[in-house]
């Protein structure tokens, strides 16, 4: 598998930035009747973490999505960064020429090292 980090341009600063996920989502339920004490932490999918960036950046989320799910997924890494994931360097490459003929220089892939 080949990782590539997803950056977009901020709509407020300008500047390349890739959201990460800091801590998981924690979801709770409220009772009618009586008090629920029961909550569970999810961390959010790739997708979900992308369509949150909806008016952060200067691209709509749903467009870059669209652009990366035929060939490429996703994903959430371990340490929370948002990255592209797909089966070799030839896909990620033609992943990456599809987002700057889409998009120009506001969106990119930065191939991550493997460990």
């Amino acid at each position: 598998m080949i990782r590539a980090r997803l950056w977009l341009q901020c709509a407020a600063m300008g500047d390349a930035v890739s959201p990460i996920l800091v801590q998981p989502a924690v979801i709770g339920w409220e009772g009618k009747y009586r008090t629920v004490d029961l909550t569970i932490e999810r961390p959010f999918k790739g997708e979900e973490l992308l369509s949150r960036m909806k008016g952060w950046v200067t691209v709509d989320p749903k467009e870059i999505i669209a652009a990366i799910k035929p060939e490429g997924f996703l994903k959430v890494f371990d340490e929370g960064q948002l990255i592209v994931e797909g089966d070799s360097l030839e896909l990620i490459g033609r992943i990456r020429q599809r987002l700057q003929d889409r998009f120009g220089d506001r969106v990119s892939l930065e191939i991550l090292e493997e460990k």
